[in-house]
């Protein structure tokens, strides 16, 4: 049985999935989805303490496997935002927010399976369709194998085609 390739959320549809979302807590967890990487039960356990405005990253603790991981702080957040860290969510709560605000933006039209988890993907793509070593774009996941990272190289065909058109 093939492993299917990650549902990620571009730019575009980010940028769409926040002109629809109303509440202001959900923006900021969906940022950190999309910008830092962060589960969907990372988002739900982040403490302030864990935000560095100074060095621009945030400690993850405890990620999945128990282990701990630096990501970049998203650029353009902002010290207003921390009013909404702790979350005070439960995962099933932010992923419904998700699903509802992407229905709304029309991104589950086309792509049925997005789902909070497709903002990390997003993350992922966006770094490897930008040049960033996979080992660190493994490193900013948390993955303990390269090749859990190895997909976002293969996570967009169409780049793929094009290269090869402007090879050949």
């Amino acid at each position: 049985m093939g492993k299917k390739l990650p549902v990620a959320i571009d730019e575009k549809e980010f940028g769409l999935l926040l002109d629809h979302t109303k509440s202001q807590k959900h923006k900021v967890a969906f940022l950190l989805g999309f910008a830092s990487g962060l589960r969907v039960s990372e988002v739900v356990n982040l403490t302030k303490e864990r935000i560095n405005f100074i060095d621009k990253n945030i400690l993850i603790k405890d990620g999945k496997g128990k282990k701990d991981r630096v990501v970049p702080l998203p650029k353009g957040f902002r010290t207003s935002f921390l009013k909404y860290i702790p979350m005070n969510v439960t995962t099933r709560a932010l992923s419904k927010a998700f699903f509802v605000n992407s229905i709304k933006a029309g991104i589950k039209e086309y792509k049925p399976e997005a789902s909070f988890h497709s903002l990390r993907h997003g993350f992922a793509t966006q770094m490897a369709k930008n040049g960033v070593p996979v080992h660190h774009i493994r490193t900013l996941m948390g993955h303990a194998s390269i090749s859990t990272t190895n997909v976002y190289l293969e996570a967009n065909p169409m780049e793929a085609l094009k290269s090869y058109e402007d090879k050949f």
